[in-house]
């Protein structure tokens, strides 16, 4: 078991919250975006699938780094409403206190596993100047994961179904408490919330997927900017030009309305400005690598601008251009279908925008992702992408009435004028899905198909 070393609070808060941010290294220049990649490519611990990070192997995972390296200290600083330990790693010696938080919702794990790397990415490269003027600048309190119970059940809420993000005030949560007892100990000069948000949700015109959004949290109504706001807007600065060369076009804002229960705001109001980093989409068959990617190069890089102070000369116009999220986005995107909907109505011509979530599910004790799909729209939705995007110009899409039913069969199209089908394609209904492709033999029935795509 890794040797616990807790740190007394009235040494770190007697530490003068007026240091200036780190000065500017002259051992070496500032870190390359394209270098941390590399780093991250050829040296990654991260699991390849974060949605099946549980509490045990998070717990596993921290007790290896403390073990492995005596500069990281790991503490139980609370624990969850059904006993699960919450746990915090510290890491350096500066004076610029910075605390860093992730799955405050339990169904949103990329930034976890972006951390794992963090921490290995410091032990690795102890030695190198760029990790000794981050840990000689910057003192990191890090929670992997303060919402172990939500992340057992793969929830956005916690066991009592509260939602942690909004009980910045009533604090009848233990975890909400906990992270206002962690701020009010460190007194943190700057703190990261890192989240996941909708795959439909999207940036630009043309939408493109937000693979990650930002938000240099307010504070008030007027969203007044203080000292403590323009740095959290240049801290985002920062890590937009990090990211743009690997996701260009996929970088948003995120709403930036006062929300009063939030934990955000409310850090932001006593004194601690917040970046929240939102994990959305990507567009590949295996997008959870590069989501871990980004995250890593992203908080790696505002670290070391913190600690450098190259943060200070960030222009936070970098920040306040990105354009807004917006929610044009689908799972998967069928157009200009041929809509035989199962309900009897005359075929006519649409776009099916499939909505998808991951969830988890456990199966002879082994955690499995699964998605869930619906049918979140339909009709004309030129303005909309998809993740996946189907052509179907030409092709039918019918209600999958036979789950038996695969691509390239031959099969006759039912005749639902008289009876509907027990499953319809309208939104809101599941999305089980055959999009046939006219047979054009005389010799056989009109009604007569191939089997092009079968979507479930």
């Amino acid at each position: 078991m890794a040797r616990m070393r807790v740190r007394s609070a009235a040494g770190l808060l007697g530490i003068c919250l007026s240091v200036s941010v780190g000065a500017q290294s002259a051992r070496s220049l500032p870190l390359a975006p394209e270098d941390l990649a590399h780093v991250w490519d050829t040296e990654h611990v991260s699991p390849p699938l974060p949605p099946l990070l549980d509490h045990d192997e998070v717990e596993r995972r921290l007790t290896a780094v403390a073990a492995a390296d005596p500069r990281f200290t790991l503490e139980r600083v609370g624990e969850s409403l059904e006993h699960r330990s919450i746990n915090l790693i510290t890491v350096g010696t500066g004076p610029f206190r910075v605390m860093l938080w992730s799955q405050m919702h339990g169904d949103e794990p990329t930034a976890t596993a972006a951390l794992f790397d963090v921490f290995d990415y410091f032990h690795r490269h102890r030695g190198e100047p760029a990790v000794d003027r981050i840990l000689s600048q910057l003192t990191l309190y890090v929670v992997p994961m303060l919402n172990p119970d939500g992340a057992e059940r793969f929830q956005r809420r916690n066991a009592q179904y509260i939602d942690v993000n909004r009980d910045a005030l009533s604090l009848q949560t233990p975890e909400g408490r906990l992270l206002k007892l962690l701020r009010d100990r460190f007194e943190p000069r700057i703190g990261f919330n890192l989240h996941n948000q909708s795959w439909n949700t999207t940036v630009g015109d043309p939408p493109k997927p937000a693979s990650i959004s930002l938000l240099a949290v307010a504070y008030d109504q007027a969203q007044t900017e203080n000292a403590n706001r323009r740095l959290s807007k240049r801290v985002c600065a920062v890590i937009r030009d990090a990211l743009e060369p690997f996701a260009s076009g996929q970088i948003g804002r995120y709403d930036e309305d006062f929300e009063v229960r939030a934990f955000g705001d409310n850090l932001t109001l006593w004194g601690t400005p917040v970046v929240l980093i939102e994990t959305g989409a990507f567009p590949s068959a295996t997008p959870d690598p590069f989501l871990v990617r980004l995250n890593f190069v992203g908080i790696v890089s505002a670290l070391d601008a913190l600690a450098t102070g190259a943060v200070n000369k960030a222009d936070p116009k970098r920040y306040e251009a990105l354009p807004r999220n917006e929610s044009k986005g689908f799972y998967i995107l069928i157009r200009n279908a041929t809509v035989v909907a199962g309900t009897g109505v005359k075929a006519f011509t649409a776009d099916i925008g499939i909505t998808g979530i991951r969830r988890v599910r456990t199966a002879a004790g082994q955690r499995q992702i699964f998605m869930q799909t619906n049918i979140g729209d339909l009709g004309d939705l030129r303005t909309y992408s998809g993740l996946r995007t189907i052509d179907a110009d030409g092709l039918v899409a019918a209600p999958l009435w036979n789950d038996e039913i695969k691509e390239e069969d031959e099969v006759d199209l039912p005749n639902w004028s008289a009876q509907p089908s027990t499953s319809v394609i309208a939104p809101g209904q599941p999305a089980a899905i055959v999009l046939l492709r006219p047979l054009n033999d005389p010799s056989k029935p009109a009604t007569r198909y191939v089997v092009h795509t079968v979507i479930r």
